[in-house]
């Protein structure tokens, strides 16, 4: 597995990766511009998840590109694009189970969203991410959930309306599980690490 880390590390690599990451970005602003246009402005922080973790990400990507570390962004970035990348996978495959269909804006999200979850745990060995960087980044996301499932702030599926009550606490976990795994790859002692070198 050791062999990746190179090719993750490769300048090339680390630019293309910012492009997509922002055209990613872009495109997942667009897709809530409806939801946006209809959000209280206290709340709009807090709805455009999956856009918002891509783009703590691109400034991850950055700082890399710049020969630099900026932990809090990394932990923001790693910790929610394994929650919403998990998350967006979750619920299309729910969608399938209740509709039956699946169409190909479904299947770009499925691979998308998967893809998000994988690169913000690839790139864990060059974090930089201090305790009080998680535990920020812990409030932001257990923050998020309540703004979602108390305000009803969350992204909207109204064919998976009647499953709400189930979505939140599938979500409340998902967010101690991407926490969980942020902490085991990027907080404990003797973590595999590696210095990016370009």
């Amino acid at each position: 597995m050791k062999w990746i880390y190179p090719l993750l590390a490769n300048r090339a690599v680390l630019w293309l990766l910012l492009i997509v990451n922002i055209a990613g970005t872009i495109y997942g602003y667009i897709w809530y511009k409806w939801q946006l246009v209809d959000t209280p402005t206290i709340f709009l922080p807090f709805v455009p998840d999956s856009p918002t973790a891509s783009l703590f990400f691109v400034f991850v990507l950055i700082a890399f590109l710049l020969g630099k570390n900026w932990p809090l962004f990394e932990a923001l970035a790693i910790v929610t694009l394994i929650k919403y990348g998990i998350w967006a996978v979750v619920m299309n495959i729910l969608v399938y189970q209740v509709t039956g269909e699946l169409d190909i804006v479904a299947l770009m999200l499925i691979v998308s969203h998967g893809a998000m979850a994988i690169q913000g745990m690839l790139y864990a060995p060059f974090y930089r991410i201090k305790t009080w960087h998680f535990v920020v980044t812990a409030i932001w996301t257990l923050h998020n959930d309540v703004i979602d499932y108390v305000f009803f702030m969350l992204p909207r599926y109204p064919i998976l309306d009647l499953y709400t009550p189930q979505i939140g606490y599938f979500t409340f976990w998902l967010t101690i599980f991407s926490l969980g795994i942020t902490a085991y790859l990027c907080l404990r002692k003797n973590r595999f690490t590696l210095k990016m070198n370009i």
